[in-house]
């Protein structure tokens, strides 16, 4: 990974963040914000250590973001495996997870090693935890615990080496209290706990994301960098970011494509027009700003 800054703050990005055909919001992590710095403080603290993270987050607020950087900041020198649970089959999440051994079904002439095999040596990520059925639930702890896992069909378990990340963005306290989720399997995970506040939370991020965000996809539409002007700055310091830090790059990579000039003025951010926002936009605007929203608003 490499640092750089930006407005005299670090930003924290991946070698491949310009490379990537996909969305680039999981590719950086700015530390501006003061909660963002302790979030800092946080990971620095738990990446070199072997402990199990949870990482409790809104959706697209960055969380397999910090699942990363946990493992390439850890000394786990095999891969990286993310796996998104709410994906998984209740009927193949044994398998998936785990493996099979051959002959375990009709179709399997081969074994598989799973997602745990796979990431032997590394870091496992589950996204969305607290929807792994519960059976499933019973069998990662056990795994977990003795450093084993028995492939589906199989008579004998085999040892993994894995460090688990898991993220979440329900509070799974309440689902144990649910008999939803599985209270040990709980407790295991929490013994290294990170809140990743929402985009909304820390205000101070948010334009060192947006001049990113800007600067990649001003370079992969080889269009010249546009300023932000204030008046949309205070539009974007202000929105409540629901969709959080994805749903800033998509406002930003639309205002880009919808600018003419070089800068980025409030009509090009097409954000949802709410009472409270345009009248804190009114506030301390300028005669050219008003008749901008004049012209949005028409």
């Amino acid at each position: 990974m490499s640092l750089h800054e930006t407005f005299g703050q670090p930003l924290l990005t991946f070698p491949d963040a310009e490379k990537s055909p996909l969305s680039i919001r999981a590719k950086a992590l700015v530390f501006v914000d003061p909660r963002s710095r302790q979030l800092r403080d946080d990971l620095e603290r738990l990446a070199p250590r072997a402990l199990p993270v949870l990482i409790r987050g809104e959706t697209g607020s960055g969380k397999e973001l910090l699942a990363r950087h946990i493992h390439r900041a850890s000394d786990r020198t095999g891969l990286f495996v993310s796996v998104n649970c709410g994906a998984i089959s209740p009927t193949y999440a044994d398998a998936e997870l785990f493996g099979y051994a051959p002959g375990a079904h009709t179709s399997s002439a081969s074994s598989r090693a799973g997602w745990f095999g796979s990431a032997n040596g590394g870091t496992l990520y589950l996204d969305e935890i607290g929807d792994l059925p519960q059976a499933i639930q019973v069998k990662l702890l056990a795994a977990l615990e003795t450093h084993e896992v028995t492939r589906v069909g199989a008579h004998l378990p085999n040892p993994v080496d894995v460090r688990l990340v898991a993220a979440t963005s329900i509070d799974l306290a309440q689902a144990v209290k649910a008999g939803k989720f599985h209270e040990r399997l709980y407790h295991y995970l929490s013994e290294g706990r990170l809140d990743l506040p929402a985009l909304r939370e820390r205000v101070g991020d948010i334009m060192s994301l947006a001049e990113y965000f800007l600067g990649i996809y001003s370079q992969r539409l080889n269009l010249p960098v546009p300023f932000i002007s204030d008046s949309a700055q205070r539009v974007l310091e202000r929105h409540s970011w629901p969709g959080n830090t994805r749903e800033l790059e998509n406002v930003i990579h639309f205002a880009l494509l919808v600018s003419t000039g070089d800068e980025i003025l409030p009509e090009h951010l097409n954000l949802p027009d709410s009472l409270s926002q345009i009248e804190a936009f009114v506030q301390g605007a300028t005669a050219q700003e008003l008749a901008a929203l004049k012209k949005l608003l028409a």
